[in-house]
């Protein structure tokens, strides 16, 4: 697709709703390639956040007053906007959390404390953010459990036979993420589930880096867990949301403990609500919950199919220039319909964190290091790699500027390098 064609792909002058590329700012010529570690916010989410401190601020659930009651309205509407979202439909219920590490742990202690014991197999794959495999981790050693672990292939995709081979009558789990946050590669989720849920095994899904570009339909998906984080999506950060099937959230057990989640107590006994408020103990982030319907509204407006091809162009704009460079790594799918905008590279001749500081000079943030994935950065036999990660407001001109700098950035330690030795 042609640069003209990418840009008429969103909505035309998307950067101007986003406070940090004003042209009055410090930031204005900013190429902000980081997106899959956190995105920016648009000023209706802002502005969110602000008029809620400024003129609804309440607990809710507490007070019988007008501020108390329109809170508890704004967070449960949040609930919903979630679910239609996704579509959850009447079949999940839906948890506000801090985000989806805390929804991980959450699993992990209540239905990995009490579903799982010795010899009991958990499954995962390899390329699984540290949060979707620590919690896992601490599952089998506290329980006496086993976790497996599915491999990628040679085009760093999932192994999906190797994956279904792990399944045995022992498996009493499976755990893995919707794309990668390092290769970018979608993985084949509905296959996936469909194949697990014939075996009875519940599914728990890591869908931080699907959802802020990608259409979901849990309904039909049918996994018994799917989470995500806010903050990755044009929200705030401090809030996520969690999505349980009512069958797999009924008897599980509370994780935090305390107020609003309560259906009687006393000195030796309590009595806990159902889901989501038996997971909800304490105030939630209120106001960030507030502020993130704005972003899923924002986000409905453009259209999640069209992010996604958005992303995928984009990337296939940035893979074909580095295919085109000398001594250059990429990782991930070589073709774009089989990732997101998600794009990892290794330059043969700099150090990636060298590369990054390069880059951060010239006002083009990417990420470098082993980005919460270390086992998946030694299967690549790589120490590090540079990440490119566009979005909604990136465009084909700021991937020809990364392009630009890698080039001069090459040349620039190359010519130190020389210098060094005297040459």
């Amino acid at each position: 697709m042609s640069p003209k064609g990418l840009e008429l792909s969103l909505k035309p002058n998307i950067r101007d709703d986003f406070p940090i590329f004003s042209k009055e700012g410090d930031y204005a010529s900013l190429v902000y390639l980081d997106s899959a570690a956190s995105s920016q916010k648009p000023a209706v989410v802002i502005q969110a956040l602000t008029d809620f401190y400024q003129n609804s601020y309440a607990n809710i659930r507490r007070g019988l007053y007008d501020l108390s009651l329109k809170a508890t309205e704004k967070l449960e509407a949040t609930r919903a906007r979630l679910g239609s979202f996704v579509g959850a439909k009447d079949e999940y219920v839906t948890v506000f959390v801090r985000g989806a590490t805390e929804a991980l742990n959450l699993l992990a202690h209540t239905y990995g404390g009490s579903k799982i014991g010795p010899g009991d197999e958990i499954l995962i794959t390899e390329m699984e953010h540290h949060a979707n495999l620590l919690p896992w981790q601490y599952v089998a050693e506290t329980r006496g459990a086993v976790l497996k672990i599915a491999r990628i292939d040679s085009t760093q995709r999932l192994d999906l036979q190797h994956f279904m081979d792990q399944i045995s009558p022992k498996t009493r789990l499976a755990a893995f993420t919707h794309v990668s946050n390092v290769l970018g590669t979608i993985n084949p989720v509905q296959d996936m589930v469909d194949q697990l849920r014939e075996r009875g095994i519940p599914t728990i899904i890591d869908g931080c880096q699907a959802a802020p570009c990608m259409p979901l339909d849990l309904a039909q998906l049918g996994c018994s867990a799917y989470t995500f984080s806010a903050h990755k999506m044009l929200g705030p950060t401090g809030v996520g949301a969690l999505f349980l099937r009512k069958e797999f959230a009924q008897d599980l057990p509370p994780y935090h403990r305390g107020g609003g989640m309560l259906m009687m107590a006393d000195y030796q006994h309590a009595r806990y609500l159902p889901p989501p408020q038996r997971f909800e103990a304490g105030t939630p982030a209120l106001a960030e919950i507030t502020a993130f319907h704005h972003a899923l509204d924002y986000l409905d407006d453009i259209g999640l199919n069209a992010i996604l091809q958005h992303e995928q162009d984009l990337a296939n704009q940035l893979i074909g220039k580095l295919k085109a460079m000398d001594g250059v790594r990429i990782f991930g799918p070589p073709k774009a319909q089989d990732r997101i905008g998600v794009v990892s590279f290794a330059l043969n001749d700099v150090h990636p964190h060298d590369a990054g500081m390069y880059l951060s000079q010239q006002g083009i943030c990417v990420r470098v290091g082993h980005h919460c994935a270390q086992p998946l950065m030694r299967k690549l036999d790589a120490v590090a790699t540079i990440r490119a990660s566009a979005y909604v407001y990136n465009d084909p001109a700021e991937i020809d500027q990364l392009v630009e700098a890698l080039e001069n950035c090459r040349e620039y330690f190359r010519m130190r390098s020389a210098g060094s030795q005297g040459v």
